[in-house]
């Protein structure tokens, strides 16, 4: 026969928890707060300390040796306060070298970035071989500029080059593509687009694949062609990553150095009368010629032009984000 427990017993409350002390709750909870608050600067310090060591330094180093004659032909540094940068406004070989940076940057990034849209476009739509589509886009990206200039040199070559081969077609006299300004823009530009189109079309339809596509499947039941629903659907919606791409190409194109380098046969002059060299061409002819005081001044000057270019193209961009919204 079972046993009933004594009423007493039942009454009995249960035993309070054990708390930890009041001093170690408070520790924890302050550990917890530093922790959320210090761990995402934690985080990303390594890129800052990298950055301050092999950006910031070297950035600040060269404004200081612009401002001095510093050449490793003497021990001596002289400082000269703003004198290369009077000096660089005075030179026709730098206004050369801006003209011939802007124009091949103009003539490689605006064709570049329509296309790259449009591959993009056509790529976004149900394909076969998708995949083989997009690793064939990448491969000129990852082929070595040195062998996309030779082989491009010899396609532009004057007298068995394929270019005058087909132009010849056409009635059109073998064209000495390096040694005239426009059409040795023209040459280095299409260098550039090869190699770059097909990675800013992966950047482009990596952004169209984040569109919902009840946009476009609405757009089609209205009768919106392909053009138009890239006009109204796909460019106002990926508009941050255009902004991007623009930039990124923009400073790219002021930097370009191995397709004008390598085109001219390894010369820093940038062909014999300077028509393709670049401003990356004469600071390295500079550097050449150990003059690294006015080198650097010419690094500054080219920086300054990059952080203006793109804010401009930055600004244009959104205004013209903006219209087609």
């Amino acid at each position: 026969m079972a046993t009933r427990a004594p009423d007493n017993l039942a009454a009995v409350p249960p035993a309070p928890p054990v708390r930890p002390p009041a001093r170690a709750h408070r520790r924890r909870l302050l550990l917890h707060r530093l922790d959320v608050k210090a761990s995402p600067y934690a985080y990303v310090a390594p890129f800052f300390l990298l950055f301050c060591g092999f950006g910031l330094f070297p950035l600040a180093y060269t404004a200081w040796v612009s401002l001095h004659e510093w050449t490793l032909l003497s021990d001596v540094h002289e400082f000269i306060g703003l004198d290369n940068f009077v000096t660089l406004l005075g030179d026709d070989y730098f206004w050369n070298a801006t003209f011939n940076t802007l124009s091949i940057g103009v003539l490689s990034t605006v064709p570049q970035l329509l296309l790259a849209l449009w591959l993009a476009h056509l790529l976004n739509r149900p394909l076969r071989s998708q995949t083989l589509f997009r690793v064939t886009l990448l491969l000129p990206n990852v082929t070595s500029v040195v062998a996309v200039v030779v082989i491009f040199s010899q396609l532009f070559g004057r007298d068995y080059g394929l270019i005058n081969w087909v132009l010849s077609w056409f009635g059109v006299v073998a064209v000495d593509w390096n040694a005239g300004t426009a059409t040795s823009h023209i040459a280095i530009s299409v260098m550039i687009m090869w190699r770059w189109t097909g990675y800013n079309a992966l950047i482009f339809l990596a952004a169209m694949q984040a569109v919902p596509r009840e946009l476009y499947e609405a757009a089609t039941i209205d009768g919106a062609g392909g053009l138009t629903q890239l006009r109204r659907i796909t460019v106002p919606m990926i508009r941050p990553t255009i902004v991007f791409v623009v930039i990124t190409s923009t400073i790219g194109a002021m930097q370009i150095l191995a397709e004008p380098l390598l085109f001219g046969v390894y010369s820093p002059t940038g062909g014999p009368d300077r028509q393709y060299q670049t401003l990356s061409l004469f600071i390295y002819e500079n550097f050449v010629k150990l003059d690294f005081g006015y080198a650097s001044a010419v690094s500054w000057m080219m920086f300054l032009f990059i952080v203006v270019i793109a804010a401009v193209n930055y600004l244009l961009t959104r205004r013209a984000r903006g219209s087609l919204t």
